[in-house]
């Protein structure tokens, strides 16, 4: 295990626009993520498979894909890290956090609800972008591989919550 981890920075802008009525934050991107330059990136991740389950779409495949099916729902997505130590993909290693200012997603559009994606990404909003927000998270079971006592049909209906017309 390496004692010092290199600070990484995120390299992944934001999926968003004028049309965005919900924000879904992961806490950072996942090596897999980093290397593909989009949002859980990892084959093993239910991220996409889950959406999609919700949105009663087919599963993105290809990024073009991803960011269209994001913005056809109305969902805008990011991380609350913009830069941070790390070891691989291991949220418990996150150290000497920077957190992104998601003042540039939130001030054009109509987000109204704002979920994160599994107890590290809520833990980290709540302790740095909270107090200076003031706007009350929703926090979704992680659809990380990591979280393997939730099944790929709990997480879609927990997840469901996160439809505006609550299909």
């Amino acid at each position: 295990m390496n004692k010092n981890p290199k600070r990484i920075n995120h390299p992944i802008p934001p999926v968003f626009d004028e049309n965005s009525e919900i924000l879904i934050l992961g806490s950072f991107p996942s090596v897999k993520s980093r290397e593909q330059g989009f949002f859980y990136g990892h084959p093993q991740n239910r991220f996409w498979k889950v959406t999609a389950a919700v949105f009663e779409e087919e599963v993105p495949v290809s990024i073009e894909e991803k960011r269209a099916f994001l913005l056809r729902n109305h969902t805008a997505l990011w991380d609350v890290i913009e830069s941070c130590e790390i070891e691989g993909s291991a949220d418990s290693s996150i150290k000497n956090v920077k957190v992104n200012d998601l003042s540039k997603i939130l001030k054009n559009n109509r987000i109204s609800l704002l979920f994160v994606n599994g107890k590290t990404a809520e833990n980290l909003y709540n302790k740095y972008v909270f107090p200076n927000l003031g706007k009350e998270c929703v926090c979704l079971p992680s659809t990380s591989p990591a979280n393997a006592a939730w099944s790929l049909e709990k997480l879609i209906g927990a997840w469901k919550i996160i439809r505006s017309d609550n299909k």
